[in-house]
């Protein structure tokens, strides 16, 4: 499938009328809010190696995420075919544009990752192809915490 194609159909998918994120009482005033910048992030496993994938984020990942300042906002895989058996759909929150580039180069760089990512690829590569895309919350969207 087309990365356009696919990141067209994502919406639909992941923003249903109500109740998928969970939302402030109210709209934050502060300007930490207002540069947060959300990072959608599509996997592309080779075959088989999603379930890989998914223990990998489930027991490691995540948890390195958050040390080092990527707020986990919310984790899909989908459920018709061909992409439910390869691929994983995610958003993490960062402060801002250039926490989200320092973020990452310190999660790159953290030995932890390093080690997970080496014992889980040790029977060959899991992700194929990363998309990441960039994101801020329109004016009427609800806030996410």
């Amino acid at each position: 499938m087309k990365r356009r194609t696919l990141i067209q159909s994502i919406p639909a998918a992941l923003l249903p009328a109500a109740g998928l994120f969970p939302v402030s009482e109210k709209h934050s005033d502060s300007v930490a809010d207002a540069d947060t910048v959300y990072e959608l992030r599509v996997y592309h496993c080779y075959e088989g190696k999603l379930p890989d994938l998914l223990k990998r984020f489930r027991e490691h990942t995540t948890k390195i995420f958050e040390k080092h300042s990527m707020k986990n906002i919310a984790y899909w895989t989908p459920m018709d075919e061909p992409q439910k058996s390869n691929t994983l759909i995610y958003i993490l929150a960062h402060s801002g544009r250039e926490a989200a580039a320092a973020n990452w180069k310190a999660f790159s760089a953290d030995p932890e990752w390093q080690s997970v990512q080496k014992a889980s690829e040790a029977n060959g590569k899991i992700v194929e192809k990363v998309d990441s895309t960039f994101m801020t919350l329109t004016d009427f969207s609800p806030w996410l915490r």
